[in-house]
């Protein structure tokens, strides 16, 4: 069974409104398409990247993909891996491999025709899904409308940004939990703002309105000093960061320096569903749980076949952009994500026509 056909394709879409985080803003969202044909069928992948990703995809198609075995997903990865040895394997050409990657997947599930996670090899029916947003670019009147709704519709647990003015940071966790009450679990995101002593004494003030969970209190970068934030806060909270790791090697480092409780990945970006397993096995075995970075639909079916999973982001722009523009799309039920089995790959189609308007 030869791999006809790659096709690659890039869209761009607006936010519904200004968003921000502790260290960046933006106004839109891209996704580099990969749709790859074989025996009668397509499969698809894609990753969240800048326009750029879409031409390296199309390069690694037209010389490692197009004409070889679809099933043969290793070998076609690792021919990927190594052809761009001199453009950097992370970054760019990492997030065009992931989209490629997942293609591959999602291909050779449905030529076998059976749903992704009955190929991955299912451990779990459904995975819990956390609510993401809370920019802080939001008024409180709107981080209220996001975060409360979240919580009405079922989800157990909510995600806000911090980090862009940190001494309004704490009245601004404050308004969060007074809006989604005792039960509703509250976790912050600070993407790297904060210094080593800021995030420890960011850490104690959270503490004190149940923050559960803190991602990235510094720049990720920095084991050391992650690894010393996370000793001095203690049991308090989990520390949870990893989502711009672009393969094993970096979480095997962030794991190696004891930096996080929840090692975060995006399929998106670390090379795909194999890159996803290679770095769960490797936090399997240093005792540590793993979370999925964002692109939800995606990312429920590896969750419910990865050792050690904790939980997926949904993530208020790829929910909005999967909902808006793949046939297929699962929204959260009851704070869950559940794949649907009779479905073979992962059970997306994408609206061409939909997202003509929004084309690169």
């Amino acid at each position: 069974m030869l791999i006809e056909k790659v096709e690659i394709a890039a869209f761009t879409i607006p936010t519904d409104a200004p968003e921000a985080d502790g260290t960046l803003s933006w106004d839109s969202t891209t996704l580099v398409l990969a749709e790859i044909r074989a025996g009668g069928q397509m499969g698809t992948g894609y990753t969240y990247a800048h326009p750029a990703a879409a031409a390296m995809a199309k390069h690694l198609a037209e010389t490692c993909l197009e004409g070889k075995p679809a099933f043969d997903i290793p070998a076609l990865h690792a021919a990927m891996f190594g052809k761009v040895r001199n453009n950097g394997q992370q970054g760019l050409c990492a997030m065009a491999i992931s989209a490629l990657d997942v293609a591959l997947w999602d291909l050779k599930a449905r030529l076998l025709d059976v749903s992704l996670t009955r190929l991955l090899g299912q451990r779990r029916s459904s995975v819990e899904a956390y609510g993401s947003g809370g920019f802080t670019s939001y008024s409180d009147a709107q981080l209220r409308a996001q975060l409360g709704g979240w919580a009405e519709a079922g989800l157990r647990s909510v995600k806000m940004k911090v980090g862009s003015e940190p001494v309004e940071d704490p009245r601004r966790v404050r308004v969060a939990r007074e809006t989604i009450g005792p039960d509703t679990e509250l976790f912050v995101d600070a993407n790297g703002a904060y210094s080593a002593r800021q995030a420890v004494a960011m850490a104690k003030e959270f503490a004190e309105q149940g923050v559960v969970w803190f991602e990235e209190p510094i720049s990720s970068d920095y084991l050391l000093e992650m690894s010393r934030v996370r000793a001095a806060v203690g049991s308090r909270m989990d520390i949870a960061a990893g989502e711009y790791g672009y393969d094993a090697r970096y979480f095997r480092h962030m794991l190696h320096a004891g930096a996080v409780d929840v090692l975060q990945m995006d399929a998106t970006r670390c090379l795909g569903f194999t890159g996803f397993l290679q770095g769960a096995a490797i936090a399997a075995s240093f005792g540590c749980p793993t979370s999925a970075h964002c692109a939800p639909s995606l990312h429920m079916h590896v969750g419910c076949a990865a050792e050690g999973f904790r939980n997926v982001e949904y993530f208020h722009d790829h929910v909005r952009i999967e909902q808006m523009l793949f046939d297929g799309f699962l929204p959260q039920k009851d704070g869950r994500l559940t794949p649907d089995l009779s479905a073979p790959g992962m059970g997306l189609t994408f609206k061409h026509k939909d997202a003509k308007q929004y084309a690169v």
